[in-house]
C-alpha cells in the first residue's frame, strides 16, 4: 500500500529574508543525473544589484535552496527607477548535467537562448543564439540517440503579428554556436491574426515532437475567437518541413484543430479574475513509454459564472483524435501538466475563489491514475489571499504560467503566490526558508527583528507516493544524507561494478536498511533498460 507524500518549501533562501519582490512567472527541472540537482526560476532580480539575475539552485531534492547569479539581463529601468530582473524564463536540463534556458532581455524583446554544458554553476550562462521581437520562450529537451534535442517554443512578432514558432537544435549540447537552431513558423492557416503568447512542446525520445499553439481568428469587443491546434513532428524536426505530420482532415493543413472558433478573453471586459490577467493558458505533456498518448490543457472563456475555464483533453492516436473534456475547472489559471514513468498524470493550476468577501488563489495539483475515469486525488497545496498590496510592479501578478514536472514516480513542481505566513493557507504544512513567524503570521529581515510586508514568492512542490512499512526509515534514510552510487553498468546482462554506499551519520543499521531497497531499485532499472532495448529494436525494424 503505498502513502502519498507531500513536501512545500518556500524557496526564499534565509539571507534574503527582508526582500519583498513581486518573485512571480516561475519554473523548474530536475537534473536526471543527479536528480537530487533542482533548478528554478522566478523574476527575481539579484540581491546585490548587479546584472546578472539569479537561478534558484538546491542540491537536496528541494529541501534548501540557494541562489546562483546565472542568468544574463539585468537592467536598470529609469521609468520606474529600479533594476529589473530578466523577464521570461525557462529552464530545462539535458545529458550530462547540461542546462538550457531561453529567456527575455530586460526592457526589450530580445530572446537569448542559454545553454551551460554541464551546469555546475558559479557563472553565466552562456548565450547560443539569440533573436529580436520574441515573447515568452519556452524550453523542452529530449536526450536520445546521444543528442540533447532542444525545442524553444516562442511567439515571434519580427515580421508582422505575433506568430506562433519553434526554435530547434539536433545537437544542442556539443555543437557550436548557434548550436543548429533553426526556426520553424507553425500556423498554415489565414486569417493570421495573432497567436497568442504560448507556445509549448512536448518531445518523446522515439523522435515524436509535439507543439501546441492557440491563433486568434477574430477580434470583438467581448472577446477573441480562437483554435487550439496541435503539430506534430515524427523525427525530431529535422526534416525539410518540420512540424508537417499531423494533418487536420477537415482542411487538409498541417496541425490538428482540437477546439475551433472558441472565446478567450484576451480582450473585453473579461481579461482578469480579480487584479489576474488571464486568457493565455497552454500546457502539454507525451507518455513517456508511449508517444501516441498525449494531454492537452487550455483556458477559455468568459462562461456564465467563469471568466475563463480550464480544460484538459487526451489524444491516444498520435493527435489525430481527441476526447471530450476528462476535466473542466471554472475560475483557474496556469495548467501545467505532467505524466510519471507510472502513468500518473498531474494537472497543477491555480483557481480564484472568494471566501467571505475576502478573494482567494488556491493552488491544486489534480493526479489521476486513469484519466480522470474516477474522481483524481485532489490535493491542495495553497490557499492564500488576494492582497493588492503585493501588486507593486507589473502585471500578471502571479505569472502567465507555474510549472509541472515528471521525474520517475514523482512529481515536482512550482508556484508563485502570498507568502504571509499562516499554516492556515498551507493545508499540507510548509517550510520556509526565510524569516518567520507562523504565530505572529509576520515575515522579518535577516536580523529577525524588523518586520517586512508580505509580497509574492516562489514556493516549490515534491509529491511523491511510498509504501508505507518503509515511509519512516526512508525519512530517517534521507535525513542521514545516505547516498547510493553506481560507477559503472554494463548491459545486456545486468552488471555493476563499484556498488557503494555512504552513511554521513553512525547509525549501524543504516546500511541493513538501505539495501532492503536497491533489490527493488535494480529490478526498476533493468526494466527500464529492456524497455529501451525494445524501442531500439523497433526503431531498427522500422527503419529497414
Amino acid at each position: 500500500m503505498s502513502k502519498r507524500h507531500v513536501r512545500l518549501v518556500n524557496m526564499i533562501p534565509k539571507s534574503m529574508s527582508g526582500e519583498t519582490n513581486q518573485d512571480s512567472e516561475p519554473q523548474i527541472t530536475i537534473d536526471p543525473e543527479p536528480p537530487h540537482t533542482i533548478v528554478g526560476t522566478a523574476f527575481t532580480p539579484d540581491p546585490a544589484g548587479g546584472p546578472d539575475g539569479p537561478l534558484y539552485v538546491s542540491h537536496d531534492n528541494g529541501h534548501t535552496w540557494t541562489l546562483d547569479l546565472a542568468i544574463p539581463g539585468e537592467a536598470f529601468v529609469p521609468s520606474i527607477g529600479q533594476i529589473l530582473p530578466t523577464f521570461d524564463q525557462s529552464v530545462r536540463f539535458g545529458h550530462g548535467s547540461a542546462l538550457y534556458a531561453g529567456i527575455l532581455r530586460t526592457n526589450s524583446n530580445t530572446m537569448d537562448i542559454l545553454r551551460s554544458a554541464p551546469f555546475t554553476g558559479g557563472g553565466v550562462m552562456s548565450v547560443v543564439t539569440n533573436r529580436n521581437s520574441i515573447d515568452q520562450p519556452y524550453v523542452a529537451t529530449k536526450h536520445a540517440n546521444g543528442r540533447d534535442r532542444v525545442f524553444v517554443g516562442n511567439n515571434d512578432a519580427s515580421s508582422g503579428p505575433y506568430r506562433g514558432s519553434v526554435d530547434h537544435s539536433p545537437n544542442a549540447r556539443t555543437a557550436p554556436p548557434p548550436a543548429g537552431f533553426v526556426q520553424t513558423a507553425l500556423d498554415p492557416r489565414v486569417p493570421f491574426l495573432r497567436e497568442l503568447p504560448p507556445i509549448r512542446c512536448a518531445a518523446h525520445r522515439d523522435g515524436t515532437v509535439y507543439a501546441a499553439y492557440i491563433p486568434a481568428r477574430s477580434f470583438a469587443a467581448t472577446n477573441t475567437l480562437c483554435d487550439v491546434v496541435v503539430a506534430r513532428d515524427d523525427n525530431f524536426a529535422t526534416g525539410a518541413s518540420p512540424f508537417n505530420d499531423l494533418i487536420d482532415p477537415g482542411d487538409g493543413l498541417a496541425g490538428l484543430r482540437v477546439r475551433q472558433s472558441a472565446p478567450f478573453p484576451w480582450t473585453g471586459p473579461f481579461t482578469y479574475l480579480g487584479f489576474e490577467r488571464i486568457g493565455s493558458n497552454l500546457s502539454i505533456a507525451v507518455e513517456p513509454e508511449h508517444s501516441r498518448e498525449v494531454y492537452l490543457a487550455w483556458g477559455e472563456g468568459p462562461f456564465a459564472g467563469s471568466a475563463q475555464t480550464l480544460r484538459v483533453r487526451r489524444s491516444t492516436d498520435r493527435g489525430a483524435t481527441w476526447s471530450g473534456d476528462l476535466v473542466t475547472i471554472p475560475n483557474a489559471i496556469n495548467p501545467a501538466l505532467a505524466i510519471t514513468e507510472d502513468h500518473k498524470v498531474g494537472l497543477l493550476y491555480q483557481e480564484f475563489v472568494t471566501v467571505s468577501g475576502v478573494n482567494r488563489w488556491r493552488t491544486h495539483i489534480q493526479v489521476t491514475h486513469d484519466a480522470w475515469k474516477t474522481p483524481a486525488e485532489d490535493i491542495l497545496l495553497a490557499d492564500t489571499p488576494e492582497d493588492p498590496a503585493t501588486y507593486p510592479l507589473w502585471d500578471p501578478h502571479l505569472g502567465d504560467y507555474i510549472d509541472l514536472q515528471a521525474h520517475g514516480r514523482d512529481f515536482y513542481g512550482i508556484f508563485s503566490t502570498n507568502n504571509t505566513p499562516d499554516r492556515a493557507n498551507f493545508p499540507q504544512g510548509v517550510r520556509y526558508q526565510r524569516n518567520a513567524d507562523f504565530t505572529g503570521k509576520q515575515l522579518y529581515d535577516v536580523s529577525g527583528v524588523t518586520p517586512v510586508a508580505a509580497s509574492i514568492d516562489p514556493f516549490f512542490a515534491h509529491v511523491s507516493w511510498r509504501d508505507e512499512e518503509r515511509e519512516e526509515r526512508f525519512e530517517e534514510r534521507e535525513e542521514r544524507g545516505e547516498r547510493l552510487r553506481i560507477k559503472s553498468l554494463r548491459y545486456e546482462r545486468l552488471e555493476i561494478d563499484g556498488l557503494s554506499i555512504d552513511l554521513e551519520g553512525d547509525d549501524e543499521d543504516g546500511p541493513v536498511e538501505l539495501l532492503e531497497n536497491v533489490d527493488s531499485g535494480l529490478r526498476h532499472l533493468a526494466r527500464r533498460l529492456e524497455a529501451e532495448l525494445r524501442e531500439r529494436r523497433k526503431r531498427r525494424r522500422d527503419k529497414h
